[in-house]
């Protein structure tokens, strides 16, 4: 068996390899492969036009991966922050469901009734953007910035903070609070790789730990 795990972009990639790294190695030894594919490429990151890439194209993607690999599932894994790019989405279940509608479409266009299709496509979102499981990593990202505290604060549970002040400008002003500027293709790699998935799904129950089961549970 093998998932396909597509993200925003290259620092999701990176950083949820190194945080499932354990968990990616023990499926493997079970005969499942699992992969995560940023949507633009190895030369571009997040931001809004990767966004609506993965919610519009990529269901188009999916379908053809699906018809042709039996043994394959793809997982869709978006930020909801920023809403209402792609399609019009204010919470994780407006997300879902417009995915999910985007790929029926896909499949009526070109006549595939087979509902295993369906069945092998599964939509996880992140309820921010990554930099949520940052915050949630709070001692990991002590550890990297050196600092025995952090006197920036943020909402708790970290999937609460207010979209209006979002967990990746919180952690760009913690770097530059203490001397640095946040690189997301290295840092958020580097914190979240030191870091332990299941005290992060914990952190993070709403949106995180869903997907952390999903993988679990294959």
């Amino acid at each position: 068996m093998k998932v396909e795990i597509y993200v925003e972009g290259t620092s999701d990639k990176y950083a949820m390899e190194a945080l499932l790294s354990h968990l990616i190695e023990e499926k493997l030894q079970q005969g499942i492969r699992i992969e995560f594919f940023p949507v633009k490429g190895s030369n571009n990151d997040r931001g809004g036009n990767a966004k609506k890439d993965l919610l519009t194209k990529t269901p188009i993607k999916a379908v053809n991966i699906l018809r042709n690999n039996l043994t394959t599932i793809v997982v869709i894994m978006p930020d909801l922050y920023p809403r209402n790019i792609g399609f019009d989405h204010e919470t994780i279940q407006e997300l879902e469901n417009g995915i999910l509608d985007n790929f029926n479409q896909v499949l009526q266009s070109k006549q595939i009734t087979d509902n295993r299709l369906r069945e092998r496509l599964r939509v996880f979102c992140f309820k921010h953007d990554l930099e949520a499981l940052i915050l949630a990593a709070e001692s990991e990202l002590r550890s990297v910035l050196g600092v025995n505290s952090l006197s920036v604060r943020w909402t708790i549970p970290v999937e609460d903070q207010n979209h209006n002040v979002p967990p990746k400008n919180i952690v760009e002003e913690i770097f530059i609070k203490y001397g640095n500027k946040y690189k997301e293709t290295v840092d958020a790699q580097r914190i979240l790789g030191i870091a332990t998935y299941q005290n992060i799904a914990e952190q993070c129950p709403q949106a995180f730990r869903p997907f952390v089961e999903f993988l679990e549970n294959l």
